[in-house]
Parts: structure tokens; C-alpha cells; sequence
């Protein structure tokens, strides 16, 4: 049996599955924890990699690994591969105003979406790029490299061989604002743009190339069985890898509720929406991303819990107790400002409170279907008829997130298994890497559930009107 690894790191934690690479059955896991902040030291990404893999039980015994990470983290290196400063992760908005000054400095919003498919906001490397050259004249100036989380991982893996040797994939190139995906290649007049100078920034490779290899006894990946090199995959974004984890089709649309929310398609052409609203990544497998992302998602649900101090499953039923629109309780879920509309200082907010609806169930139920507005906003902002959405993410795990889903998108959800989807997605092109075929193996998965539910028009009206006003 041939065995490959996947890792997703992601904002929260580090995984590591193993997987048997001809059938994608799971042969061990492991994970550890992050720090928690909207910047970070890449050596903690490091260190938890490592006890994620030693939890796994090592992987001395794999052939292949793919590294998936959080998408736009900007990592920038000095000539010798050293950090320059913490990295600043997507949900950092201090970034804000430098993607305004972006956009109009180009021309607005239709010449970015024509450029490279997106529209930035605060969470892109971009405008993280425009920050640091503003605010830290000194470290900008010692840039000579800007990767991403995965790509310095990647690159760590391979031994950190020089900055000349980081590698990145498609997938995770189109998030970063100065890459095009209908083009293929840089956009190096941006990353000028950005930063008032031109660093390295990494090959882009092909979804099923290989990155490098981790030679026996390279640190942090132990001894390799017989000697052998374990060969690394390109790696990809978080959503990127989510994508091949559930077998996303053409036609398709995934709804993830994770640390951030995120709506997703496969699409065979290229988007580029002037209102922002949807980013026109890439995948990883050759083909396009369009990407709705909202910042609150299923931190949402863990903020309700604590102030109602329940459990995660203890919000769930309380949830479902409570009627469809929570009494007219409406809860505006922006409480990490928002990229999805644009506000990056706005502020969550509790519309409709009365005596008949100050119950702990209704402000959980609102909880959820605030969340889940959000959600159905970007769904619609697709512009798609999906045959089918998928409901993945740790957030898909509440009974309350599956069974109320359908009244707010007004159509039937299926939820695949419970799994580590990002960090299966990576493990699934690392067996891609492996048999050089044309497309990613085909894994076997069981059948998803379906919910159904009587849609509930009236809970997005009331969420849309107050939120236009935030």
C-alpha cells in the first residue's frame, strides 16, 4: 500500500492526514494548535506542523505530501531566507485603506477585476504589501522575497534551499492580487504598485508537478522508510483544497463554514466581477474558483455559545426550539468587520430584541441564521443555479447549521461525511502527484445526507434591510 500525506494549516490548527493514495482510505491523523492573532511568527506553523505529524504517527512511511494553508497570509523573507516580521494573515484588516487607495490608484474596481480577476480587499497580500511599505518603510525595504503560508512550508520542507527555490501553485497565486488567472502569470507592474519595488515571488507550477523533496531525516519529517524521498506536491489555498477534498464538479456549488465562511464553485472559464462581491480565483486543478468569503462564520456560533455558556451541541438544540426567523430577532453577524460586503470596521449588532423573544433559544437560532444569511448572500452573488450545494466545514457539524441551511438558501443542502476536507484535498494531489494522470484520482466516498426544508424568504429580507444599513 502506497501511502501520501496532506496537510491543512490553517488559521486555527495544523492537520495531517495520511491516506492509502489508491483509495483515499484514512490510515492515521493528527493535529495541533496555533496561536491565536491576526499575525504570526511562520516558525509556529513550523513547530506545529511537526507535533501534528508526530501525532500522525510520522511519516516516515509516505511517498507523497501536499501542504494546504490559510489563503493571502503575507510572508515576506530577506535575501537570505530569514522572516522579515510576523506574517499578517488574511483576517488582519489593518490593510483596509491601502486596498482603497489600491483600487483607485488602477483605476477602480473594474480595472483590478480585469487584471487579475478580484477586486482586493484587506484580506489580500496586495494590500497587505501597500501596508508594510507605508508603515514599515524598513522591513519592506529588506523584502526580497513574498510567499504564502503554504509556500513557505512547502519550501521549509524542501530544506529552505534559497528564495529562488519557493514554489507556489495556481490556485493560491490568484489570491494574492498581483497574479491573473486568465493570463497565467504575474502581474509584477501590481506587486510594483503595492510596494514601490519588484521581490521574488515564487514559480507558479503546474497542479500536478512536483515541488521538491524532503530528503531522509529532513527536519521535522523524521526518517524516510529505505531511504527513499518523499516528494512534495505543489500545494495549494485552503478553499483550493477544500474543493478536491469534496470532489467539487462543474455545476457544483460548496458552502464551507470554517473560521471564515466561504461560497465556491468549479467553473472552465476565468470570472471577473467588478462589484467585488466574488473573487475569480483559480483551483488547483487547471480550471476556476469563483469565491464568495465572509469573515464571521462559525466563530459566530462559537460567540453565541459563550455568551449563552453553553456547548457547541447545546446551541444547536437550543436553536432548533426556537421558530424559523427567531421572532424577529436578528443578529448582524460582523464581528470581525467584514470582507464580504466591505466593512472591515463594522461591528456585529442585534436588531428586533423583545420581551417575547429574550430567550436563550431565539438568540441561538438567530445566531445561526444570521450566519447563514451571510452565506446565501454570497451564494446568490455567484450568480449560479447549482445542482447542488454541498455543505462542508467544521460549522456543518451542528445539527442546527444542517437542518436550518435549507430554509435560508431556499433549496436542498447535502452534507458529505464529516472529514477534514482542506487537508484530504491535499493529501488527494499528493497521490495525483504520484500517478501522473491527467486529472486527480477518484476517490470512493459514502453518500452524502440530504436537508430539506420550507424556505423562509422573510428571515433574508429582514437580515438584508438591516444589514444594508451597517
Amino acid at each position: 500500500m502506497t501511502l501520501v500525506a496532506g496537510v491543512d494549516s490553517s488559521t486555527q490548527s495544523c492537520k495531517v492526514v495520511v491516506r492509502d493514495a489508491e483509495t483515499g482510505r484514512l490510515v492515521r491523523e493528527g493535529r495541533a494548535p496555533h496561536p491565536a492573532g491576526t499575525e504570526i511568527h511562520p516558525d509556529h506553523w513550523w513547530n506545529a506542523l511537526q507535533e501534528a505529524v508526530a501525532a500522525a504517527g510520522g511519516i516516515g512511511d509516505v511517498a507523497a505530501l501536499s501542504v494546504a494553508a490559510q489563503q493571502h497570509g503575507m510572508v515576506c523573507l530577506d535575501e537570505h531566507g530569514e522572516v522579515v516580521r510576523d506574517a499578517l494573515l488574511w483576517n488582519d484588516t489593518r490593510s483596509a485603506r491601502a486596498a482603497d487607495d489600491l483600487v483607485t490608484e488602477l483605476g477602480g474596481p473594474a480595472a483590478w477585476a480585469e487584471a487579475t480577476g478580484s477586486v482586493p480587499v484587506a484580506s489580500f497580500t496586495v494590500t497587505k504589501l501597500r501596508w508594510l511599505a507605508e508603515h514599515e518603510p524598513e522591513n519592506a525595504a529588506r523584502t526580497a522575497a513574498v510567499c504564502l503560508p503554504h509556500d513557505w512550508l512547502t519550501w521549509r520542507l524542501a530544506g529552505s534551499p534559497g528564495i529562488g527555490a519557493l514554489t507556489t501553485d495556481r490556485g493560491d497565486a490568484s489570491g494574492t492580487g498581483y497574479w491573473s488567472p486568465a493570463t497565467g502569470s504575474y502581474r509584477p507592474d501590481l506587486l510594483k504598485l503595492a510596494m514601490g519595488h519588484t521581490p521574488l515571488v515564487p514559480r507558479v507550477l503546474d497542479p500536478a508537478a512536483q515541488a521538491g523533496e524532503a530528503h531522509a531525516g529532513a527536519p521535522g519529517v523524521g526518517p524516510v522508510a529505505g531511504g527513499a524521498l518523499l516528494r512534495l506536491a505543489p500545494g495549494t489555498g485552503d478553499n483550493m483544497a477544500a474543493a478536491l477534498g469534496a470532489g467539487l464538479l462543474p455545476g457544483d456549488v460548496v458552502v464551507s463554514i470554517g473560521t471564515s465562511g466561504t461560497v465556491f464553485a468549479c467553473a472552465d472559464a476565468p470570472s471577473a466581477d467588478a462589484s467585488g462581491a466574488v473573487a475569480g480565483f483559480a483551483d488547483a486543478t487547471g480550471r476556476f474558483l469563483p469565491l464568495v468569503c465572509t469573515l464571521n462564520a462559525a466563530r459566530v456560533l462559537d460567540a453565541a455559545a459563550r455568551i449563552l455558556e453553553v456547548t457547541p451541541a447545546g446551541l444547536s438544540d437550543l436553536a432548533l426550539q426556537a421558530p424559523p426567523g427567531a421572532g424577529g430577532l436578528t443578529l448582524v453577524p460582523y464581528l470581525e468587520g467584514e470582507r464580504t460586503p466591505n466593512k472591515p470596521d463594522a461591528s456585529g449588532s442585534l436588531h428586533g430584541l423583545r420581551l417575547s423573544n429574550s430567550t436563550p433559544a431565539h438568540l441561538a437560532r438567530a445566531a445561526v441564521e444570521g450566519m447563514l444569511c451571510g452565506l446565501a448572500d454570497g451564494l446568490d452573488a455567484l450568480g449560479l443555479d447549482p445542482a447542488r450545494v454541498l455543505l462542508i466545514g467544521g460549522g456543518a457539524r451542528s445539527e442546527a447549521v444542517r437542518r436550518i441551511a435549507p430554509s435560508v438558501f431556499g433549496r436542498p443542502v447535502l452534507v458529505p461525511e464529516p472529514g477534514e476536507y482542506v487537508a484530504d484535498g491535499a493529501a488527494r494531489q499528493a497521490a495525483w502527484l504520484l500517478a501522473g494522470t491527467p486529472e486527480p484520482p477518484r476517490w470512493r466516498s459514502g453518500d452524502p445526507e440530504t436537508f430539506e426544508a420550507e424556505p423562509v424568504p422573510g428571515v433574508r429580507a429582514r437580515y438584508a434591510e438591516i444589514a444594508a444599513t451597517i
